[in-house]
């Protein structure tokens, strides 16, 4: 993959910004795949919900562009530093001001989670609605992405563990879809990009909600513990993680595998191949992705305790656990990027936060405390998880007026990431919408 990234300017004023000239931009007229799904919702919900579920025309201003390609100047050389920006010291030094090889790695990992939105069929009417439109050796020259130095070794499903009443037999197909295609495994071949990062790499792509059954599982937001831990401690130290998201983790239908185990098989194959490499495993999602990633990434730290290094990029990712599960993925070492857009509803949900800390050992350490109390009643109670690069939507002059559903699109993070200096100059006066050229112009939810 091919990024570049000039240094940057002194800071400029918002209103400056907004006089800035933009180059490259586009607007999608019409979006390459069309679905309304009526959802028996209320009214306030349904609204917002349906900005993500229907693939409409963007509502807010030149909404539809993406960030650098992978064409271009070559990118910098991470050599010895790779571990560094995976994550290894807790990217420190490196987010705020933005480090602008962090920033490309960041963007390029979110290329990968934005093919794999470009390949799902969104087309209800299709045989094969919620599956891959694409074969493997396709999927990133098809989706807009060719040049990556990547090769998709295998394609990933997720399935819901709800079980269906009689009468969905006459609904129509695609609310019943329960096992779909929600991403991907790649592994870096090409010797050139090898070399650049400093090892082989590994990625994990998983896209957003798209079934009606992902959205129901979504909906199901009580914690619960994870299954096969072995704990002595009190409920406290039990680690648990919302329901909704462990079930299409886990869950499998008749012969169909469930996610947990078509990860665990692949990672072991990989490993098995090239035994003696340099390997890292980078699970990136977006969404519902962002959650199912850290998941995975919790997993397989826990199934293959000899991997040093798993990292999640996570772009508007919800919620996915309690303290306990926070405190046993910095336990095991999994390092997570939570790239957060202040203005995205959705990473303030589900639950609600109790001391936000990290320092969970205290935490757990406050006997009889009403806190402490609290968290053993409820299943509410989450914590948010890993490193977190808070950019805001807010900041930037191309977002006036947008929805809510916009401040969560990948597109949003990606140009966020793109645009973003530091805390104290949130907005750079380089940064531009630019288009990224493809046959398959789609809105990311």
């Amino acid at each position: 993959m091919k990024l570049s990234f000039k240094p940057l300017p002194s800071c400029t004023s918002k209103q400056n910004l907004q006089q800035h000239t933009l180059i490259q931009c586009v607007t999608i007229t019409e979006p390459a795949d069309k679905f309304t799904r009526n959802l028996s919702l209320t009214k306030n919900i349904k609204n917002i919900i349906l900005g993500w579920i229907n693939n409409t025309e963007p509502t807010g201003p030149n909404l539809a562009w993406t960030v650098p390609s992978f064409s271009g100047q070559s990118p910098e050389k991470l050599g010895k530093n790779w571990m560094e920006y995976q994550g290894i010291k807790n990217w420190e030094g490196l987010l705020d001001p933005l480090n602008d090889n962090l920033r490309g790695e960041i963007i390029r990992y979110g290329h990968f989670v934005e093919a794999a939105y470009r390949a799902c069929n969104f087309d209800p009417s299709s045989p094969s609605y919620a599956m891959c439109k694409y074969s493997r050796k396709k999927l990133f020259h098809l989706s807009g992405f060719s040049g990556t130095g990547y090769r998709v070794s295998k394609y990933l499903k997720a399935t819901s563990g709800i079980k269906l009443p009689n009468w969905v037999d006459k609904a129509p197909k695609w609310m019943s879809k329960q096992s779909s295609w929600i991403g991907y495994v790649a592994i870096c071949h090409d010797q050139r990009e090898i070399a650049r990062l400093g090892r082989r790499d590994v990625v994990i792509a998983l896209r957003g909600t798209a079934t009606c059954l992902e959205w129901l599982e979504n909906l199901r937001a009580t914690l619960t513990p994870l299954p096969n831990i072995k704990h002595t401690c009190s409920t406290i130290c039990c680690p648990m993680v919302e329901s909704g998201f462990l079930s299409l983790y886990t869950s499998k239908i008749d012969a169909q595998q469930s996610l947990q185990d078509m990860v665990r098989e692949e990672i072991a194959r990989i490993k098995k191949i090239y035994d003696g490499e340099t390997l890292s495993f980078t699970i990136a999602g977006h969404s519902l992705g962002a959650a199912l990633a850290t998941l995975t990434a919790y997993d397989i730290k826990q199934f293959f305790r000899d991997i040093p290094l798993v990292t999640v990029m996570s772009f508007g990712g919800p919620r996915v656990g309690n303290h306990s599960f926070r405190y046993h993925l910095d336990k095991q070492g999994t390092k997570i990027l939570r790239i957060v857009n202040s203005d995205d509803l959705i990473t303030k949900i589900p639950g609600f936060v109790i001391d936000n800390n990290n320092n969970d050992n205290k935490f757990a350490e406050k006997s009889g405390h009403w806190m402490q109390k609290l968290v053993e009643d409820s299943q509410w109670v989450y914590a948010d998880v890993g490193c977190e690069l808070r950019l805001s939507s807010s900041d930037s002059p191309y977002f006036n007026g947008i929805n809510i559903a916009t401040c969560h699109e990948l597109n949003t993070y990606l140009h966020l990431v793109n645009s973003f200096v530091s805390s104290n100059c949130p907005v750079r006066a380089t940064a531009k919408k630019i288009m990224h050229k493809s046959n398959n112009n789609v809105k990311c939810t």
